[in-house]
């Protein structure tokens, strides 16, 4: 299932704040059900995420406390070592 993309219809450029927030459970075989505008670590590590453009990248030694501005189709469980993740949208 891919990850729903409730800005697909507005320019790239989305920088208002969000309206919606989830809890994320990092999973190697399924995307989040509405991609992300941006990730909220709340405990250190790496976060491997697939983006909504299709990249597949690990954000090494994110801080706890970090809001990552990036659009997230999945976070993967494998390589994945932060926690206490939640998307905005």
């Amino acid at each position: 299932m891919a990850a729903t993309d409730t800005f697909s219809r507005f320019q790239k450029q989305v920088d208002g704040p969000a309206s919606f927030a989830a809890a994320v459970t990092p999973d190697d075989n399924t995307d989040l059900a509405t991609a992300t505008r941006g990730l909220w670590v709340g405990g250190a590590g790496n976060v491997k995420v697939t983006t909504v453009g299709g990249s597949t990248v690990t954000f090494s030694g994110v801080a706890a406390g970090t809001m990552l501005p990036v659009r997230v189709a999945r976070v993967w469980s494998t390589g994945t070592t932060a926690t206490s993740m939640v998307g905005v949208y």
